[in-house]
């Protein structure tokens, strides 16, 4: 398909092209304020079907937009059987959405709205790369703050490009950044002996030697914790799996904050170390001394900021006190650990933006969100 400025988008073929397509942000944002470049072996392990764990469940295509034979944008279409499962319009995504033109935008979403049409999809939501437990969102504010792991990032523009092909926003996602250190911990100073009045509960971290027990642990607290929120789709054993294999070199026991209740597994966290911290000055592809300084940076754990990737209280504790005090007594628990860590600041994201129980408890530490996705959708004719 064409546009009057001779723009052509077309499906991406072959491993040459899909390599382009993976690479394609970091050349087209390189020089732009606010970007670094994260890791091609890290978008690669994302993107490409042959690794990534969204194919098992979903199936997908992805289109470059170019311009007198050059590449000038991306977008991927997908369809995820999870949530076709999931009760109302039957709902395909797009994602991957990459330009620094504005006069792209609508070709590519046309791309994946025809793709998607012909598999009989009815509303149209992203962006998901690939899905909801993937990169979410287009960057709306805070392209000048501190890149982070997992987090996408996008120019100013982009998300206006997409309300003007006619898309209507559907959710926002918030990011919010604790500073660790005695101001913070104040913040959330807990009322003395309030661990002990809520019963029997205790804390504790990763087990390194059982790392798939806890694993499908965390799955299963994730997955009852957020089913039937807005977006949600299931995390599978072999994403779970994967992510902490994957993470494995960079994780550390205090990282995972398992709450029990009686003995019985009640909430779960899991904070991953920010890769840009020891990446983001080697480009997207080092050389080879770059790798070996990435490899020592590692080894010596060189990180001064984290993300919660992950952060859930089962649904049994709904309509009792535990339920709102066990995000409390877990991030009080990651505060007292942060004296065992390097890092000075953690991010809490995403948040839901109707998430109002949760952003009230955050928002006693850090009052204002400092990065914003936001998601749209579509329908189908």
């Amino acid at each position: 398909m064409s546009s009057p400025i001779q723009i052509t988008v077309s499906p991406v073929s072959g491993s040459r092209q899909l390599s382009t397509f993976i690479k394609l942000p970091r050349r087209l944002y390189d020089g732009l304020p606010g970007y670094v470049p994260p890791l091609d072996m890290e978008e690669r392990d994302l993107l490409s079907p042959r690794k990534s764990a969204f194919y098992d469940h979903g199936f997908g295509c992805y289109f470059l937009a170019w311009r007198n034979g050059v590449p000038v944008g991306r977008i991927s279409a997908q369809i995820d059987a999870l949530v076709l499962r999931q009760p109302g319009p039957r709902t395909g995504f797009f994602g991957a959405l990459d330009t620094v033109d504005p006069d792209c935008v609508a070709p590519l979403l046309q791309a994946a709205e025809a793709w998607l049409k012909t598999r009989q999809v009815e509303r149209i939501r992203g962006p998901w790369t690939l899905n909801s437990n993937g990169q979410s969102g287009i960057m709306v504010e805070g392209q000048n703050e501190i890149p982070m792991i997992s987090t996408p990032w996008h120019p100013a523009m982009l998300g206006d490009a997409v309300e003007k092909a006619g898309y209507a926003r559907a959710m926002d996602l918030l990011s919010y950044r604790m500073e660790t250190g005695p101001a913070a911990e104040q913040a959330n100073q807990l009322p003395p002996r309030l661990r002990d009045r809520m019963g029997n509960i205790r804390m504790r971290g990763l087990r390194m030697d059982h790392i798939n027990e806890d694993a499908e642990i965390l799955r299963d607290i994730y997955n009852d914790a957020w089913s039937d929120t807005w977006g949600n789709v299931p995390l599978t054993q072999r994403e779970v799996q994967g992510l902490l294999k994957a993470l494995k070199p960079i994780l550390r026991s205090e990282q995972y904050v398992l709450a029990e209740v009686d003995g019985e597994p009640a909430a779960i966290a899991l904070v991953v170390p920010n890769m840009f911290d020891v990446a983001g000055d080697l480009g997207g592809s080092p050389s080879p001394f770059g790798w070996l300084q990435l490899a020592t940076r590692v080894a010596r754990h060189e990180f001064s900021s984290a993300r919660v990737v992950l952060l859930g209280v089962r649904k049994k504790y709904l309509g009792t006190a535990l339920r709102a005090m066990l995000p409390v007594l877990i991030i009080d628990e990651l505060m007292r650990r942060g004296h065992a860590l390097p890092y000075r600041t953690i991010e809490l994201g995403w948040v839901l933006e109707s998430h109002e129980g949760l952003r009230a408890l955050i928002e006693r530490i850090a009052p204002q969100p400092y990065k914003r996705h936001r998601m749209y959708e579509k329908l189908l004719a």
